[in-house]
């Protein structure tokens, strides 16, 4: 399993902890107001239809949702001006860090994350400095109880898909941005369990640290992950399956 879907599954397992920490809903309904300029219908706004699936999955409430996609849409004058942004960075050890967030405040939100930065052992990073080691990709995995692995190889690659790699108790699903739609719609009718489904980017090579010096990165990830404004944060960092058995 990648470090990325490594990550994945961590944040998943902490997923109602960091919820009460990180204003989860406040969070989600950002990403959905953003997502939702591009289109009120999340059957015709692949992005929206992401955005509002992962807001379900965390149980945020229907009005809420249907709220920030009024907002989005500009169907609603309370919506603020919503901004995607992206900033690059290191972590301690020269862990590449690679920060997109939305926001309506570039100037609060760049103090936060280059404090938590520096706070942590890392710091903020010219633009260009780390993104030419990542490159966007759509990202799914799905459970694999009771599911054969020669027939998700296959279902995945008969849909375009282009790397699975099997764990223990999912399979993580890589592919072009613009074919995990029909990917996802593939493995949902055929009643796959879908567990996380998004465009992610992806380091083309990795850092593997000590385990001591993992959880000191993987601390200042998850700092940065609790801003409100941040929505996503990737690293080069390779977990190691030490560290994964003290996450326990």
């Amino acid at each position: 399993m990648s470090g990325h879907s490594k990550w994945a599954t961590i944040k998943r397992k902490k997923g109602a902890a960091d919820a009460k920490r990180g204003q989860m809903f406040t969070k989600l309904a950002r990403e959905i107001q953003f997502a939702a300029r591009y289109g009120a219908d999340a059957n015709f706004n692949f992005r929206l239809r992401l955005a509002v699936d992962k807001a379900k999955a965390e149980n945020m409430p229907k009005d809420n949702i249907e709220r920030a996609i009024k907002r989005g849409a500009g169907l609603d004058s309370e919506g603020g001006q919503l901004e995607e942004v992206t900033y690059e960075g290191y972590g301690p050890h020269g862990v590449a860090i690679y920060i997109m967030v939305v926001t309506d405040n570039k100037n609060r939100t760049v103090g936060e994350i280059r404090r938590l930065l520096t706070k942590g052992g890392g710091n903020m990073g010219e633009s260009g400095s780390v993104g030419w080691l990542f490159e966007q990709k759509g990202y799914m995995q799905i459970g694999m109880a009771g599911r054969n692995q020669d027939k998700v190889f296959e279902l995945a690659l008969d849909a375009g898909a282009e790397d699975v790699q099997f764990g223990d108790e999912y399979a993580d699903i890589y592919t072009a941005p613009g074919d995990l739609q029909s990917i996802r719609e593939a493995f949902a009718g055929s009643k796959y369990q879908i567990e996380a489904a998004e465009v992610t980017m992806l380091p083309s090579t990795t850092m593997t640290l000590s385990p001591a010096d993992t959880l000191q990165v993987m601390n200042l990830l998850e700092n940065l992950e609790e801003l409100e404004d941040v929505a996503k944060v990737y690293s080069n960092l390779e977990i190691s399956e030490e560290v994964l058995a003290q996450l326990g």
